[in-house]
């Protein structure tokens, strides 16, 4: 094998790309989160646009079913994220870049505020401004992926050619 060549199959390699992203997303988060929960109870950072305010949201985006029973929420949570890193497994071999570094970054968002919450029920958020609920970094990794996964998808669309009907052929 010449040198320099990895011994990993690409498949493997993306896989792993992939969870290592997912897992460095995560980390940020909980760090962040930790540190949230040991710096700002009582002291919260007014910086203008974006504060650092302490919160729990027992529910999921937006706070709905905060009402619902904490295993529920913790159940469907961890459904959801069990689904993403299930498609993340399987479309590493064929997907594009943009659409990899998708899956991966929703799935570290996903991954992280499943961990927080399967501690005590709730997720912590601390990041505040005075026009949207307060989140934190594992929401805005969930909606960067999103956002990355429709640009991946329109890209996509585009690229594909058309036949001479007018009409997309087959994939």
């Amino acid at each position: 094998m010449p040198e320099g060549r990895s011994v990993m199959p690409a498949v493997l390699k993306r896989r792993v790309v992939m969870l290592a992203l997912a897992a460095a997303v995560t980390s940020a988060d909980l760090a962040a989160k930790a540190w949230a929960d040991a710096a700002l109870p009582g002291a919260p950072v007014e910086a203008g646009l974006l504060d650092l305010r302490l919160a729990h949201n027992a529910g999921v985006a937006f706070s709905l079913a905060a009402e619902a029973p904490a295993w529920t929420v913790l159940a469907f949570t961890a459904a959801v994220t069990t689904a993403v890193a299930v498609l993340v497994w399987r479309t590493a071999p064929t997907a594009g870049r943009l659409w990899r570094i998708a899956l991966a970054v929703v799935l570290g968002g996903a991954a992280a505020n499943l961990a927080d919450r399967a501690a005590d029920g709730v997720v912590t958020d601390y990041l505040a401004t005075t026009w949207w609920p307060t989140f934190n970094l594992a929401d805005v990794a969930i909606t960067v992926g999103a956002v990355l996964l429709i640009a991946a998808g329109w890209r996509a669309d585009k690229a594909r050619p058309a036949s001479a009907d007018g009409q997309d052929e087959e994939r």
